[in-house]
């Protein structure tokens, strides 16, 4: 089981707004190239969102089903592809005035689930570690896009890092 945590500068609904957005899963899910939304009510309860992967010339079409759908809170996804199936758990609670984001990524079924291990757990664990920095540029950039779409509610936005440069900005 690789699990992943990482504490986003943003509150739970900014979060979610982008979790929920399956447009953007191309911006944040490192590995994807191209997501789309394949239904209308995306992240409800067996909704589905096709993906692309892409590696030279060759390109990878795959879906990913929402198993479990709690606005704002919990969205757990069964990704599909030629390897088999995957569950993929985020958690959303408040951490003060951030988020804590918290990933959890394990095999289903086929020959991934056959053949992982604590290596392949390894690799998750980095995969998830970019993939929760990527999340947080996302929403840092839909949150600059709404405030500017506001008249009048326009903010310089400023870095909320530790001053010290310790923020992971992989």
């Amino acid at each position: 089981m690789a699990q992943w945590n990482r504490v986003i500068e943003a509150t739970p609904e900014e979060v979610w707004a982008v979790l929920s957005d399956g447009r953007r899963y191309a911006r944040w899910v490192v590995g994807t190239h191209d997501s789309w939304e394949r239904d209308d009510h995306w992240p409800a309860l067996d909704a589905e969102l096709g993906y692309a992967l892409k590696l030279g010339p060759w390109t990878y079409r795959g879906r990913t089903i929402s198993r479990r759908c709690e606005p704002i809170r919990r969205l757990e996804l069964e990704a599909a592809s030629r390897l088999g199936t995957a569950r993929i758990s985020f958690l959303v609670e408040p951490w003060g005035s951030r988020t804590l984001v918290l990933v959890d990524e394990h095999p289903l079924r086929g020959p991934a689930a056959r053949w992982h291990n604590s290596a392949a757990d390894l690799f998750l664990r980095w995969r998830h570690r970019h993939m929760l920095a990527r999340l947080e540029e996302a929403v840092v950039s839909a949150r600059g896009r709404s405030r500017a779409d506001a008249p009048g509610d326009a903010r310089p936005s400023s870095d909320p890092g530790d001053g010290n440069g310790a923020r992971d900005r992989s």
